[in-house]
């Protein structure tokens, strides 16, 4: 079970605390985090590309010139064709879903081994409080710098004051303990989070 050093939200050591083996001391199984970031990135697309078919062209249908004796290529309409300017596209993209499904089980396993390998760079830092009295973003770099780190994933419960306030901090931001994921885990250098979010990510993660 690991042991790691509890926090007060100035980065000053108030005592020590264990986090679970089944969530922050797993093992760590890398390509599973390859596979659900890019299940989440996947899922994140718009798919609202689109061009205009032949079909979709506006414009008259009638024949634009007599079909022999002009010496022309026969013409059926008169913008539609993909050949013309302003006609519709060959093969264009059209709107789609990127998405597709990744086991539970998966995205599970990739959650906990992405939380015990920042557990393992010992870059987890557990708070007692995360609390703020006033929307400040000087606060929430004043947390972030006391560990030493330039950026970080912010953990908590519902938090206002928290989430408002590091909205425009462009290497950290802040997660409800219900939307811990892969990529936010990964991407940021590290994860500041409360003992109050431990007890919960431990409660739905251990299961």
């Amino acid at each position: 079970m690991p042991e790691v050093t509890l926090y007060n939200s100035k980065g000053k050591e108030v005592g020590k605390t264990n986090l679970s083996d089944a969530v922050f001391g797993a093992e760590v199984k890398p390509h599973l985090f390859h596979e659900v970031v890019r299940w989440q990135l996947a899922k994140r697309r718009a798919g609202t590309a689109t061009v205009k078919g032949r079909s979709d062209v506006a414009g008259s249908r009638q024949k634009p010139f007599r079909q022999k004796g002009t010496g022309r290529a026969r013409r059926g309409s008169a913008r539609k064709s993909p050949l013309l300017r302003g006609g519709g596209v060959v093969h264009g993209p059209q709107q789609k879903d990127w998405g597709y499904t990744v086991p539970k089980k998966v995205r599970k396993a990739a959650l906990i081994g992405a939380l015990s390998h920042r557990t393992a760079e010992s870059k987890v830092f557990v708070v007692d409080n995360l609390e703020m009295k006033e929307y400040r973003t000087k606060n929430v770099l004043e947390i972030i710098n006391g560990f030493g780190v330039n950026g970080a994933l912010l953990i908590d419960g519902p938090n206002e004051q928290l989430s408002r306030s590091s909205r425009n901090l462009p290497k950290s931001s802040f997660l409800q303990v219900d939307g811990l994921n892969v990529y936010d885990v990964l991407r940021h250098e590290a994860v500041i989070i409360s003992a109050a979010a431990v007890e919960e990510a431990e409660k739905r993660l251990g299961q």
